[in-house]
């Protein structure tokens, strides 16, 4: 199994100490390039603040080039184990930590709106206490027209991976777990709630009958399983795999032409049915699909009162379900990134 050198780089209260947390409790080290500028400062006996270690980076890299953290880094964690870097800010920095074998690049992401919630939650003294103040400090780190300062926009660049974090931890853990084990590390632990009732919702879409996508699905509340669903026809009609799709011509949101099969009722409706002849309320549940509801689905989730969605892929016209279940604050967690594809998309 590889030893792994992991690099943490994005925008401010984008989730990477979150990320480096997860990491720390799964057997990393954790070492961050502000450390050096942490040392400088109280050598100089200055306050360590944002700023300061801004400027005082930028005077590093200036005096003794670009890569003079990643460089003092390399030294210091080249013949340790598993280490997590945090802090990386400019591509000279990236460039020189390559050389540490088996070294990856994390981008981690997140939505301005979010990011300034949490900034605002932590509470750190120096950081902006309004909006427009947040992102135009962002826009400069961003993008700076010194070469020696912080290029942030850079670094995503040259990332060999990126995680998105809009939702909960829980779905954070995963999709990092996700991430070492793309890259040879095996995670020998017991699974979350998230990886246990992914599982049953596997299981559920091997009865699935279209094959232009065998979605499942589950809602659950408190750590118990509801109800269950899978697509296919309705109750005592012909399925896709006996008898062909039906498909009907559609046109999505920037006028391509669609192919969309319209025999099957959707796992998502299926498993919000079954609650419903059953008399199972779902009132502040989870519902876990295999991939991003439809629009259809997504207004029937937000009617149902369900409160997150956790969803193992994308669906490639998920952008409006993101919209409105945004606007009627579902935290939605999407674990991988992926567009889901399958025939006539």
């Amino acid at each position: 199994m590889p030893t792994l050198k992991i690099g943490l780089t994005g925008k401010n209260a984008a989730g990477k100490g979150a990320v480096a947390k997860i990491l720390q409790e799964l057997g990393f080290s954790y070492y961050s390039l502000s450390d050096i500028l942490r040392e400088h400062l109280a050598e100089e006996g200055k306050e360590i603040t944002r700023d300061a270690l801004i400027a005082k980076g930028t005077e590093l890299r200036e005096a003794q080039g670009s890569d003079y953290l990643a460089k003092e880094a390399c030294k210091r964690i080249a013949n340790q184990g598993d280490v997590v870097i945090d802090s990386i800010r400019n591509p000279s920095e990236v460039r020189s930590l390559r050389h540490l074998k088996n070294f990856i690049l994390i981008n981690i992401v997140a939505d301005p709106d979010i990011r300034f919630k949490r900034l605002k939650a932590r509470r750190r003294e120096g950081d902006p206490t309004t909006y427009q103040t947040f992102l135009s400090l962002e826009k400069k780190e961003e993008a700076s027209k010194n070469s020696a300062g912080q290029q942030l926009a850079a670094c995503a660049a040259l990332a060999d991976e990126t995680i998105t974090n809009n939702g909960s931890l829980q779905a954070l853990r995963t999709k990092v777990i996700n991430t070492l084990k793309r890259h040879g590390k095996e995670i020998d632990e017991r699974p979350d709630w998230d990886e246990y009732f992914l599982g049953i919702m596997h299981a559920v879409a091997k009865r699935a009958t279209c094959d232009r996508g065998r979605s499942g699905c589950v809602i659950t509340r408190d750590k118990r399983l509801l109800t269950t669903g899978y697509v296919g026809a309705p109750v005592g009609l012909p399925h896709c795999d006996e008898v062909g799709h039906l498909f009907k011509t559609v046109y999505d949101q920037k006028g391509n032409k669609k192919q969309h099969c319209i025999r099957t009722t959707h796992a998502e409706q299926n498993a919000l049915i079954q609650a419903a002849r059953h008399g199972i309320s779902v009132e502040g549940a989870t519902i876990y699909c295999t991939m991003t509801p439809c629009l259809d689905c997504t207004k029937m989730i937000i009617n149902a009162g369900i409160k997150r969605v956790v969803a193992e892929k994308r669906y490639h016209a998920d952008q409006q379900s993101l919209s409105f279940f945004k606007e009627a604050g579902i935290v939605v967690d999407i674990l991988n990134d992926e567009v889901l594809t399958y025939k006539k998309q």
